[in-house]
């Protein structure tokens, strides 16, 4: 069993989208670390993921730290901050990601990649990717191929098209999203787990106008804010520091709720 758990990342692993009795996002990779906590009580865990980075930035800022730590588990997940800008490199996204990898791999650690589901059930802005998003899955597959890594791909798993599992924005999974992720990942890593694919029963059809309504709030809300961000070259992460930034050991650690 892991004694170190580092997690590195975007908003996916900081965990917007589930907020904690505290008010900070907790997420998949805080719920995941509670159950490994909850089977070995002396795991240490931290968390230097900060939204809106890049695969670049994930590399070449949260790495180095997440290393000097020396964890025996360490996920890298990221890249969708990659795939929405205009501009976009498979080749420069794909290097940093096994650059990292390749690192970690060599002064012993276990790491963890996620590959993503396919946009186009879930997100028309994402169908504008689906390629790109297509092709680097293609790349996460290989690297971890490569390098023996330990992998969970969603991209064929209908469930977490569900839109009770995501965020108003459409971009980050809720509390419960997280929650069905942190049960996911338990499986990748080969831990009993509940059924993370169980469907919930009785979805409620959405009326032609609630659906319009949705989506002019949705616009409104969160995707003209994403657009002008992406004007003025900001992120939502900048000056923001890492919720979790050293190695600390989980208190009272809680089955995932």
């Amino acid at each position: 069993m892991w004694q170190r758990y580092v997690a590195v990342g975007d908003s996916f692993t900081e965990g917007i989208g589930d907020v904690g009795p505290d008010g900070v996002p907790r997420g998949w990779a805080d719920r995941f670390a509670e159950e490994l906590a909850v089977r070995n009580p002396d795991l240490q865990y931290a968390n230097l993921a900060v939204r809106g980075r890049r695969m670049r930035s994930i590399v070449a800022e949260q790495l180095p730290t997440a290393l000097q730590a020396e964890p025996d588990l360490l996920s890298i997940v990221g890249g969708v901050n990659d795939v929405l800008r205009p501009t976009w490199s498979l080749l420069a996204v794909s290097d940093a990601l096994e650059g990292g990898v390749a690192e970690a791999r060599a002064r012993g650690a276990d790491v963890l990649l996620i590959t993503y589901g396919r946009p186009a059930k879930r997100s028309r802005l994402l169908r504008r990717v689906a390629q790109r998003l297509t092709d680097y899955r293609d790349e996460v597959l290989r690297i971890s191929d490569q390098y023996g890594c330990l992998l969970l791909d969603l991209w064929d798993v209908d469930n977490f098209h569900d839109s009770r599992f995501w965020s108003p924005d459409r971009l980050h999974l809720n509390s419960l999203g997280h929650q069905r992720m942190s049960w996911a990942v338990l499986e990748a890593v080969g831990l009993a787990a509940p059924d993370w694919r169980q469907t919930i029963p009785n979805k409620e059809s959405t009326a032609f106008v609630g659906r319009v309504a949705s989506n002019v709030a949705w616009t409104g809300n969160y995707f003209l804010p994403w657009v002008g961000r992406r004007l003025l070259g900001r992120s939502s992460g900048d000056g923001l520091a890492p919720k979790r930034p050293e190695l600390e050991p989980l208190i009272s650690p809680t089955q995932s709720q």
